[in-house]
């Protein structure tokens, strides 16, 4: 490599991700030595990239400058993303008002008011979304998200919406992020209801959504942080959802319906929504 061209934020980079490394100069050239020969190939890649792609070189000066990264790693302050955080803090608010979904309370917060309709037929369902929606309760479609049924659904949906949701919010703004919010609790919520009816809940579709929403958004501007392998384990954990398995382990009847359209939601908007530059 030529010693005109400067790689310092590239081995800082490299630092950051453990990857232990030298470079030193001979004969007007940069020469990187490597402690472990497996990290060979996957840092000659990304040098590549981070040589010929504007875009990625950016990606990493701002990473190494970032307040919200410390030794590389995804540490953000609750300053940096209030939205999200507000969010979160609603959504346990919700589970202690209706007692994990066990209270009166918690038919105001279902897409439908099972008490009302009849919703055991898709035309039914059909019926009673439209005329609740015409009454005027057009929250109905998107409070579903915060009526949690354990401790366990409330605290594993708070971990991922905070580390997802927060880098959507530092790096994409609040503006995107609510659209996201809002179109991923919209379709995950409807395709729910109107596969299996109005007794579910869970801010989960609107997880799968934000992984969606990443995972693609990442491909197109590099900006986010997640091991590949989340994405990976969610697809295969939602596949397993439509079997009887998770059932057979007592895990209960999971809201798949509501997982496959938040993810396809997060894949549309990061398909169709132009990759915002951040200043």
């Amino acid at each position: 490599m030529d010693s005109s061209v400067n790689l310092a934020e590239f081995s800082r980079w490299l630092k950051d991700q453990g990857v232990s490394h030298r470079i030193t100069e001979e004969g007007g050239q940069q020469v990187l030595w490597l402690e472990n020969p497996d990290h060979a190939q996957p840092v000659l890649a990304a040098l590549e990239r981070f040589l010929a792609e504007p875009e990625v070189r950016k990606a990493v000066e701002e990473r190494n400058r970032s307040p919200v990264f410390v030794a590389g790693r995804w540490q953000p302050s609750p300053r940096h993303a209030p939205m999200i955080l507000g969010v979160i803090i609603f959504a346990v608010v919700m589970v202690l008002l209706t007692d994990m979904g066990s209270n009166p309370l918690s038919a105001s917060l279902l897409i439908i008011d099972p008490r009302v309709y009849d919703w055991t037929s898709f035309d039914g369902r059909l019926q009673a979304l439209l005329q609740t929606l015409a009454s005027g309760q057009i929250w109905r479609v998107i409070t579903p998200d915060f009526l949690h049924f354990s401790w366990t659904h409330i605290v594993f949906n708070s971990v991922m919406l905070w580390f997802l949701g927060s880098q959507i919010e530092w790096f994409d703004g609040r503006g995107r992020l609510a659209i996201l919010f809002l179109v991923t609790s919209v379709l995950s919520n409807g395709l729910q209801f109107f596969v299996s009816g109005p007794l579910f809940g869970g801010l989960s579709g609107v997880v799968y959504g934000m992984l969606g929403y990443c995972w693609l958004g990442q491909q197109r501007a590099p900006r986010f942080q997640f091991p590949p392998a989340l994405v990976t384990f969610a697809v295969i954990w939602m596949v397993l959802g439509f079997t009887p398995l998770t059932e057979m382990l007592g895990l209960g009847r999971m809201a798949n319906e509501a997982h496959l359209g938040g993810f396809v939601a997060g894949l549309l908007c990061a398909l169709l929504l132009p990759v915002r530059k951040r200043q």
